[in-house]
């Protein structure tokens, strides 16, 4: 409720100080409990019983630092990430922009992070609620498929599930791992480095032309990926208002709402609903999650719309689900998927 008159403020600080401020501050404050399971709203996916199907996407807290306090903001998870084997310090500054006008960010970050060993010993001994971890390549990494390996193994014991990561346009080369024999080969590394540990989900680029999905579609399932997440940032410019329209990066936030479920509803075809996904980009209220669910997603996942809407937002988005379920005759979410 306050978020409105404080936004003026946050939003004259520089984007990246002010995301630094805002986890320092959650560190600080007592975290509330995660959100129980809502009888309506609640959807098993790869064997988890998540409460509700709204998400905190990677990229918020890199280094779980606060994946407690924003669970109990309402999330019904909470990805933390990208972390890479070792700390890095990302790309040079300034790498992270608001697109007030157009309701978007751009950033390049660049894997920023302290490392899988520091954020190791934070995830140790949590207590409550489901915290995915998202994983990377080191930039200067002479085998990054090692490095995913290194990662899945670090990582398992305090993950309720896993994301490869290989869709962020901040990395030089790295969505190159998203070719169909590369893929192949880091997706067999990945799953016997997994073993019989947590979910390994799969987080693809919204840039990929219509061959791309559907081998990745076809390797996913014949690898058995637990789930697909629907999409990065992209490093399309569609028309912006912005001054800071220009910059490099990926791109998220509302412009990418249209493509980011396009290419949802591609996935879902090219998977036949034999594998589950999980949507993200743009998602900004319940009617977007909604949108998205009927699309396919069994779970949404968000960030930026964060920055313009404030912490509440995830309660809202879980209200308003509830009421255009309820609208529609299903009596649970799980009817809504794909419908």
């Amino acid at each position: 409720m306050l978020f409105p008159f404080v936004r003026p403020l946050i939003h004259s600080i520089d984007a990246e100080r002010s995301h630094r401020l805002t986890i320092a501050t959650l560190k600080r404050l007592p975290a509330l409990p995660p959100p129980q399971p809502d009888p309506v709203l609640v959807i098993r996916v790869a064997g988890l019983t998540f409460p509700n199907p709204v998400g905190l996407a990677a990229g918020f807290d890199k280094d779980a630092e606060v994946p407690a306090a924003m669970l109990g903001f309402g999330f019904g998870f909470v990805e933390v990430g990208t972390l890479t084997p070792r700390p890095q310090p990302g790309n040079a500054r300034p790498r992270l922009f608001r697109l007030v006008e157009d309701q978007a960010v751009i950033n390049r970050m660049g894997f920023n992070n302290g490392g899988q060993p520091a954020a190791l010993a934070r995830l140790r001994g949590r207590r409550g609620g489901i915290v995915g971890v998202n994983i990377g390549a080191n930039k200067d990494s002479a085998d990054r498929v090692a490095d995913y390996a290194l990662g899945v193994t670090t990582m398992l014991a305090v993950a309720d599930y896993l994301t490869v990561n290989i869709s962020s346009p901040n990395t030089p080369g790295l969505r190159a791992l998203q070719d169909p024999a590369a893929l192949a080969a880091l997706l067999d590394v990945v799953m016997e480095a997994r073993g019989a540990g947590p979910p390994l989900f799969l987080k693809v680029a919204p840039d990929l032309e219509p061959a791309d999905i559907d081998a990745i579609a076809r390797l996913a399932i014949d690898r058995h990926v637990d789930a697909l997440i629907v999409s990065n940032t992209t490093i399309g410019r569609p028309a912006l208002a912005s001054r800071h329209a220009g910059e490099a990066g990926g791109l998220s936030g509302a412009p990418l709402r249209p493509l980011a479920l396009q290419r949802l509803a591609d996935f879902r075809a090219a998977t036949g609903g034999a594998l589950p996904l999980i949507a993200a980009g743009g998602i900004a209220s319940a009617e977007h999650a909604y949108a998205s669910i009927r699309t396919g997603a069994s779970l949404v996942q968000l960030y930026t719309a964060l920055v313009y809407e404030g912490p509440g937002l995830a309660k809202r988005i879980v209200a308003g689900l509830k009421e255009l379920i309820a609208r529609d005759g299903f009596t649970s979410i799980e009817q809504a998927v794909g419908a």
